[in-house]
């Protein structure tokens, strides 16, 4: 007897987009808001309740789970993964209300393979590649590390 595995088809379900958006397939976005002029990269995931702003560019493999919103032009590089679940018990939480949420504010970059934990993130930040940002930043500027620390302060525009 053969086992037959349950396949699950990526896609594009149930989302709001503005104008001029552009999706390289294949991306897996459900529940979610896209902004105008905005840009998804091949192999993105994009859970619901998630919005994305303006002008902003999330690019391939990077994984943005619920309760996420990122503001206007933003850039998302390769490989960033947003947590909502804190594992507090030593395991995944399956209680939807136990997820935390995350707020990127507008102008913020963050870069390849950066792992973003539930926080809220200032207008105009650079997050360096790799960091890990485990606390809320409120100052603009250039933050890298694990955790993240600031490295510069960048002027607010």
């Amino acid at each position: 007897m053969e086992n037959t595995p349950r396949k699950l088809s990526v896609g594009i379900v149930d989302v709001t987009f503005g104008e001029k958006v552009t999706v390289i397939e294949p991306a897996n976005l459900y529940g979610c808001s896209i902004g105008n002029n905005s840009f998804v990269g091949p192999f993105v995931e994009i859970q619901r309740h998630v919005s994305v702003g303006q002008n902003t560019r999330i690019q391939s493999h990077s994984f943005i789970c619920e309760y996420v919103d990122i503001g206007d032009h933003c850039f998302v590089a390769h490989g960033v993964m947003f947590i909502n679940d804190l594992f507090k018990e030593g395991k995944p939480d399956p209680n939807v209300d136990n997820w935390k949420k995350t707020k990127i504010g507008n102008h913020v970059s963050i870069g390849s393979n950066a792992t973003i934990l539930p926080i809220e993130v200032c207008d105009n930040v650079v997050i360096g590649a790799g960091a890990v940002v485990t606390k809320d930043i409120d100052r603009p500027g250039i933050y890298a590390g694990n955790p993240a620390k600031l490295i510069r302060e960048l002027p607010s525009q």
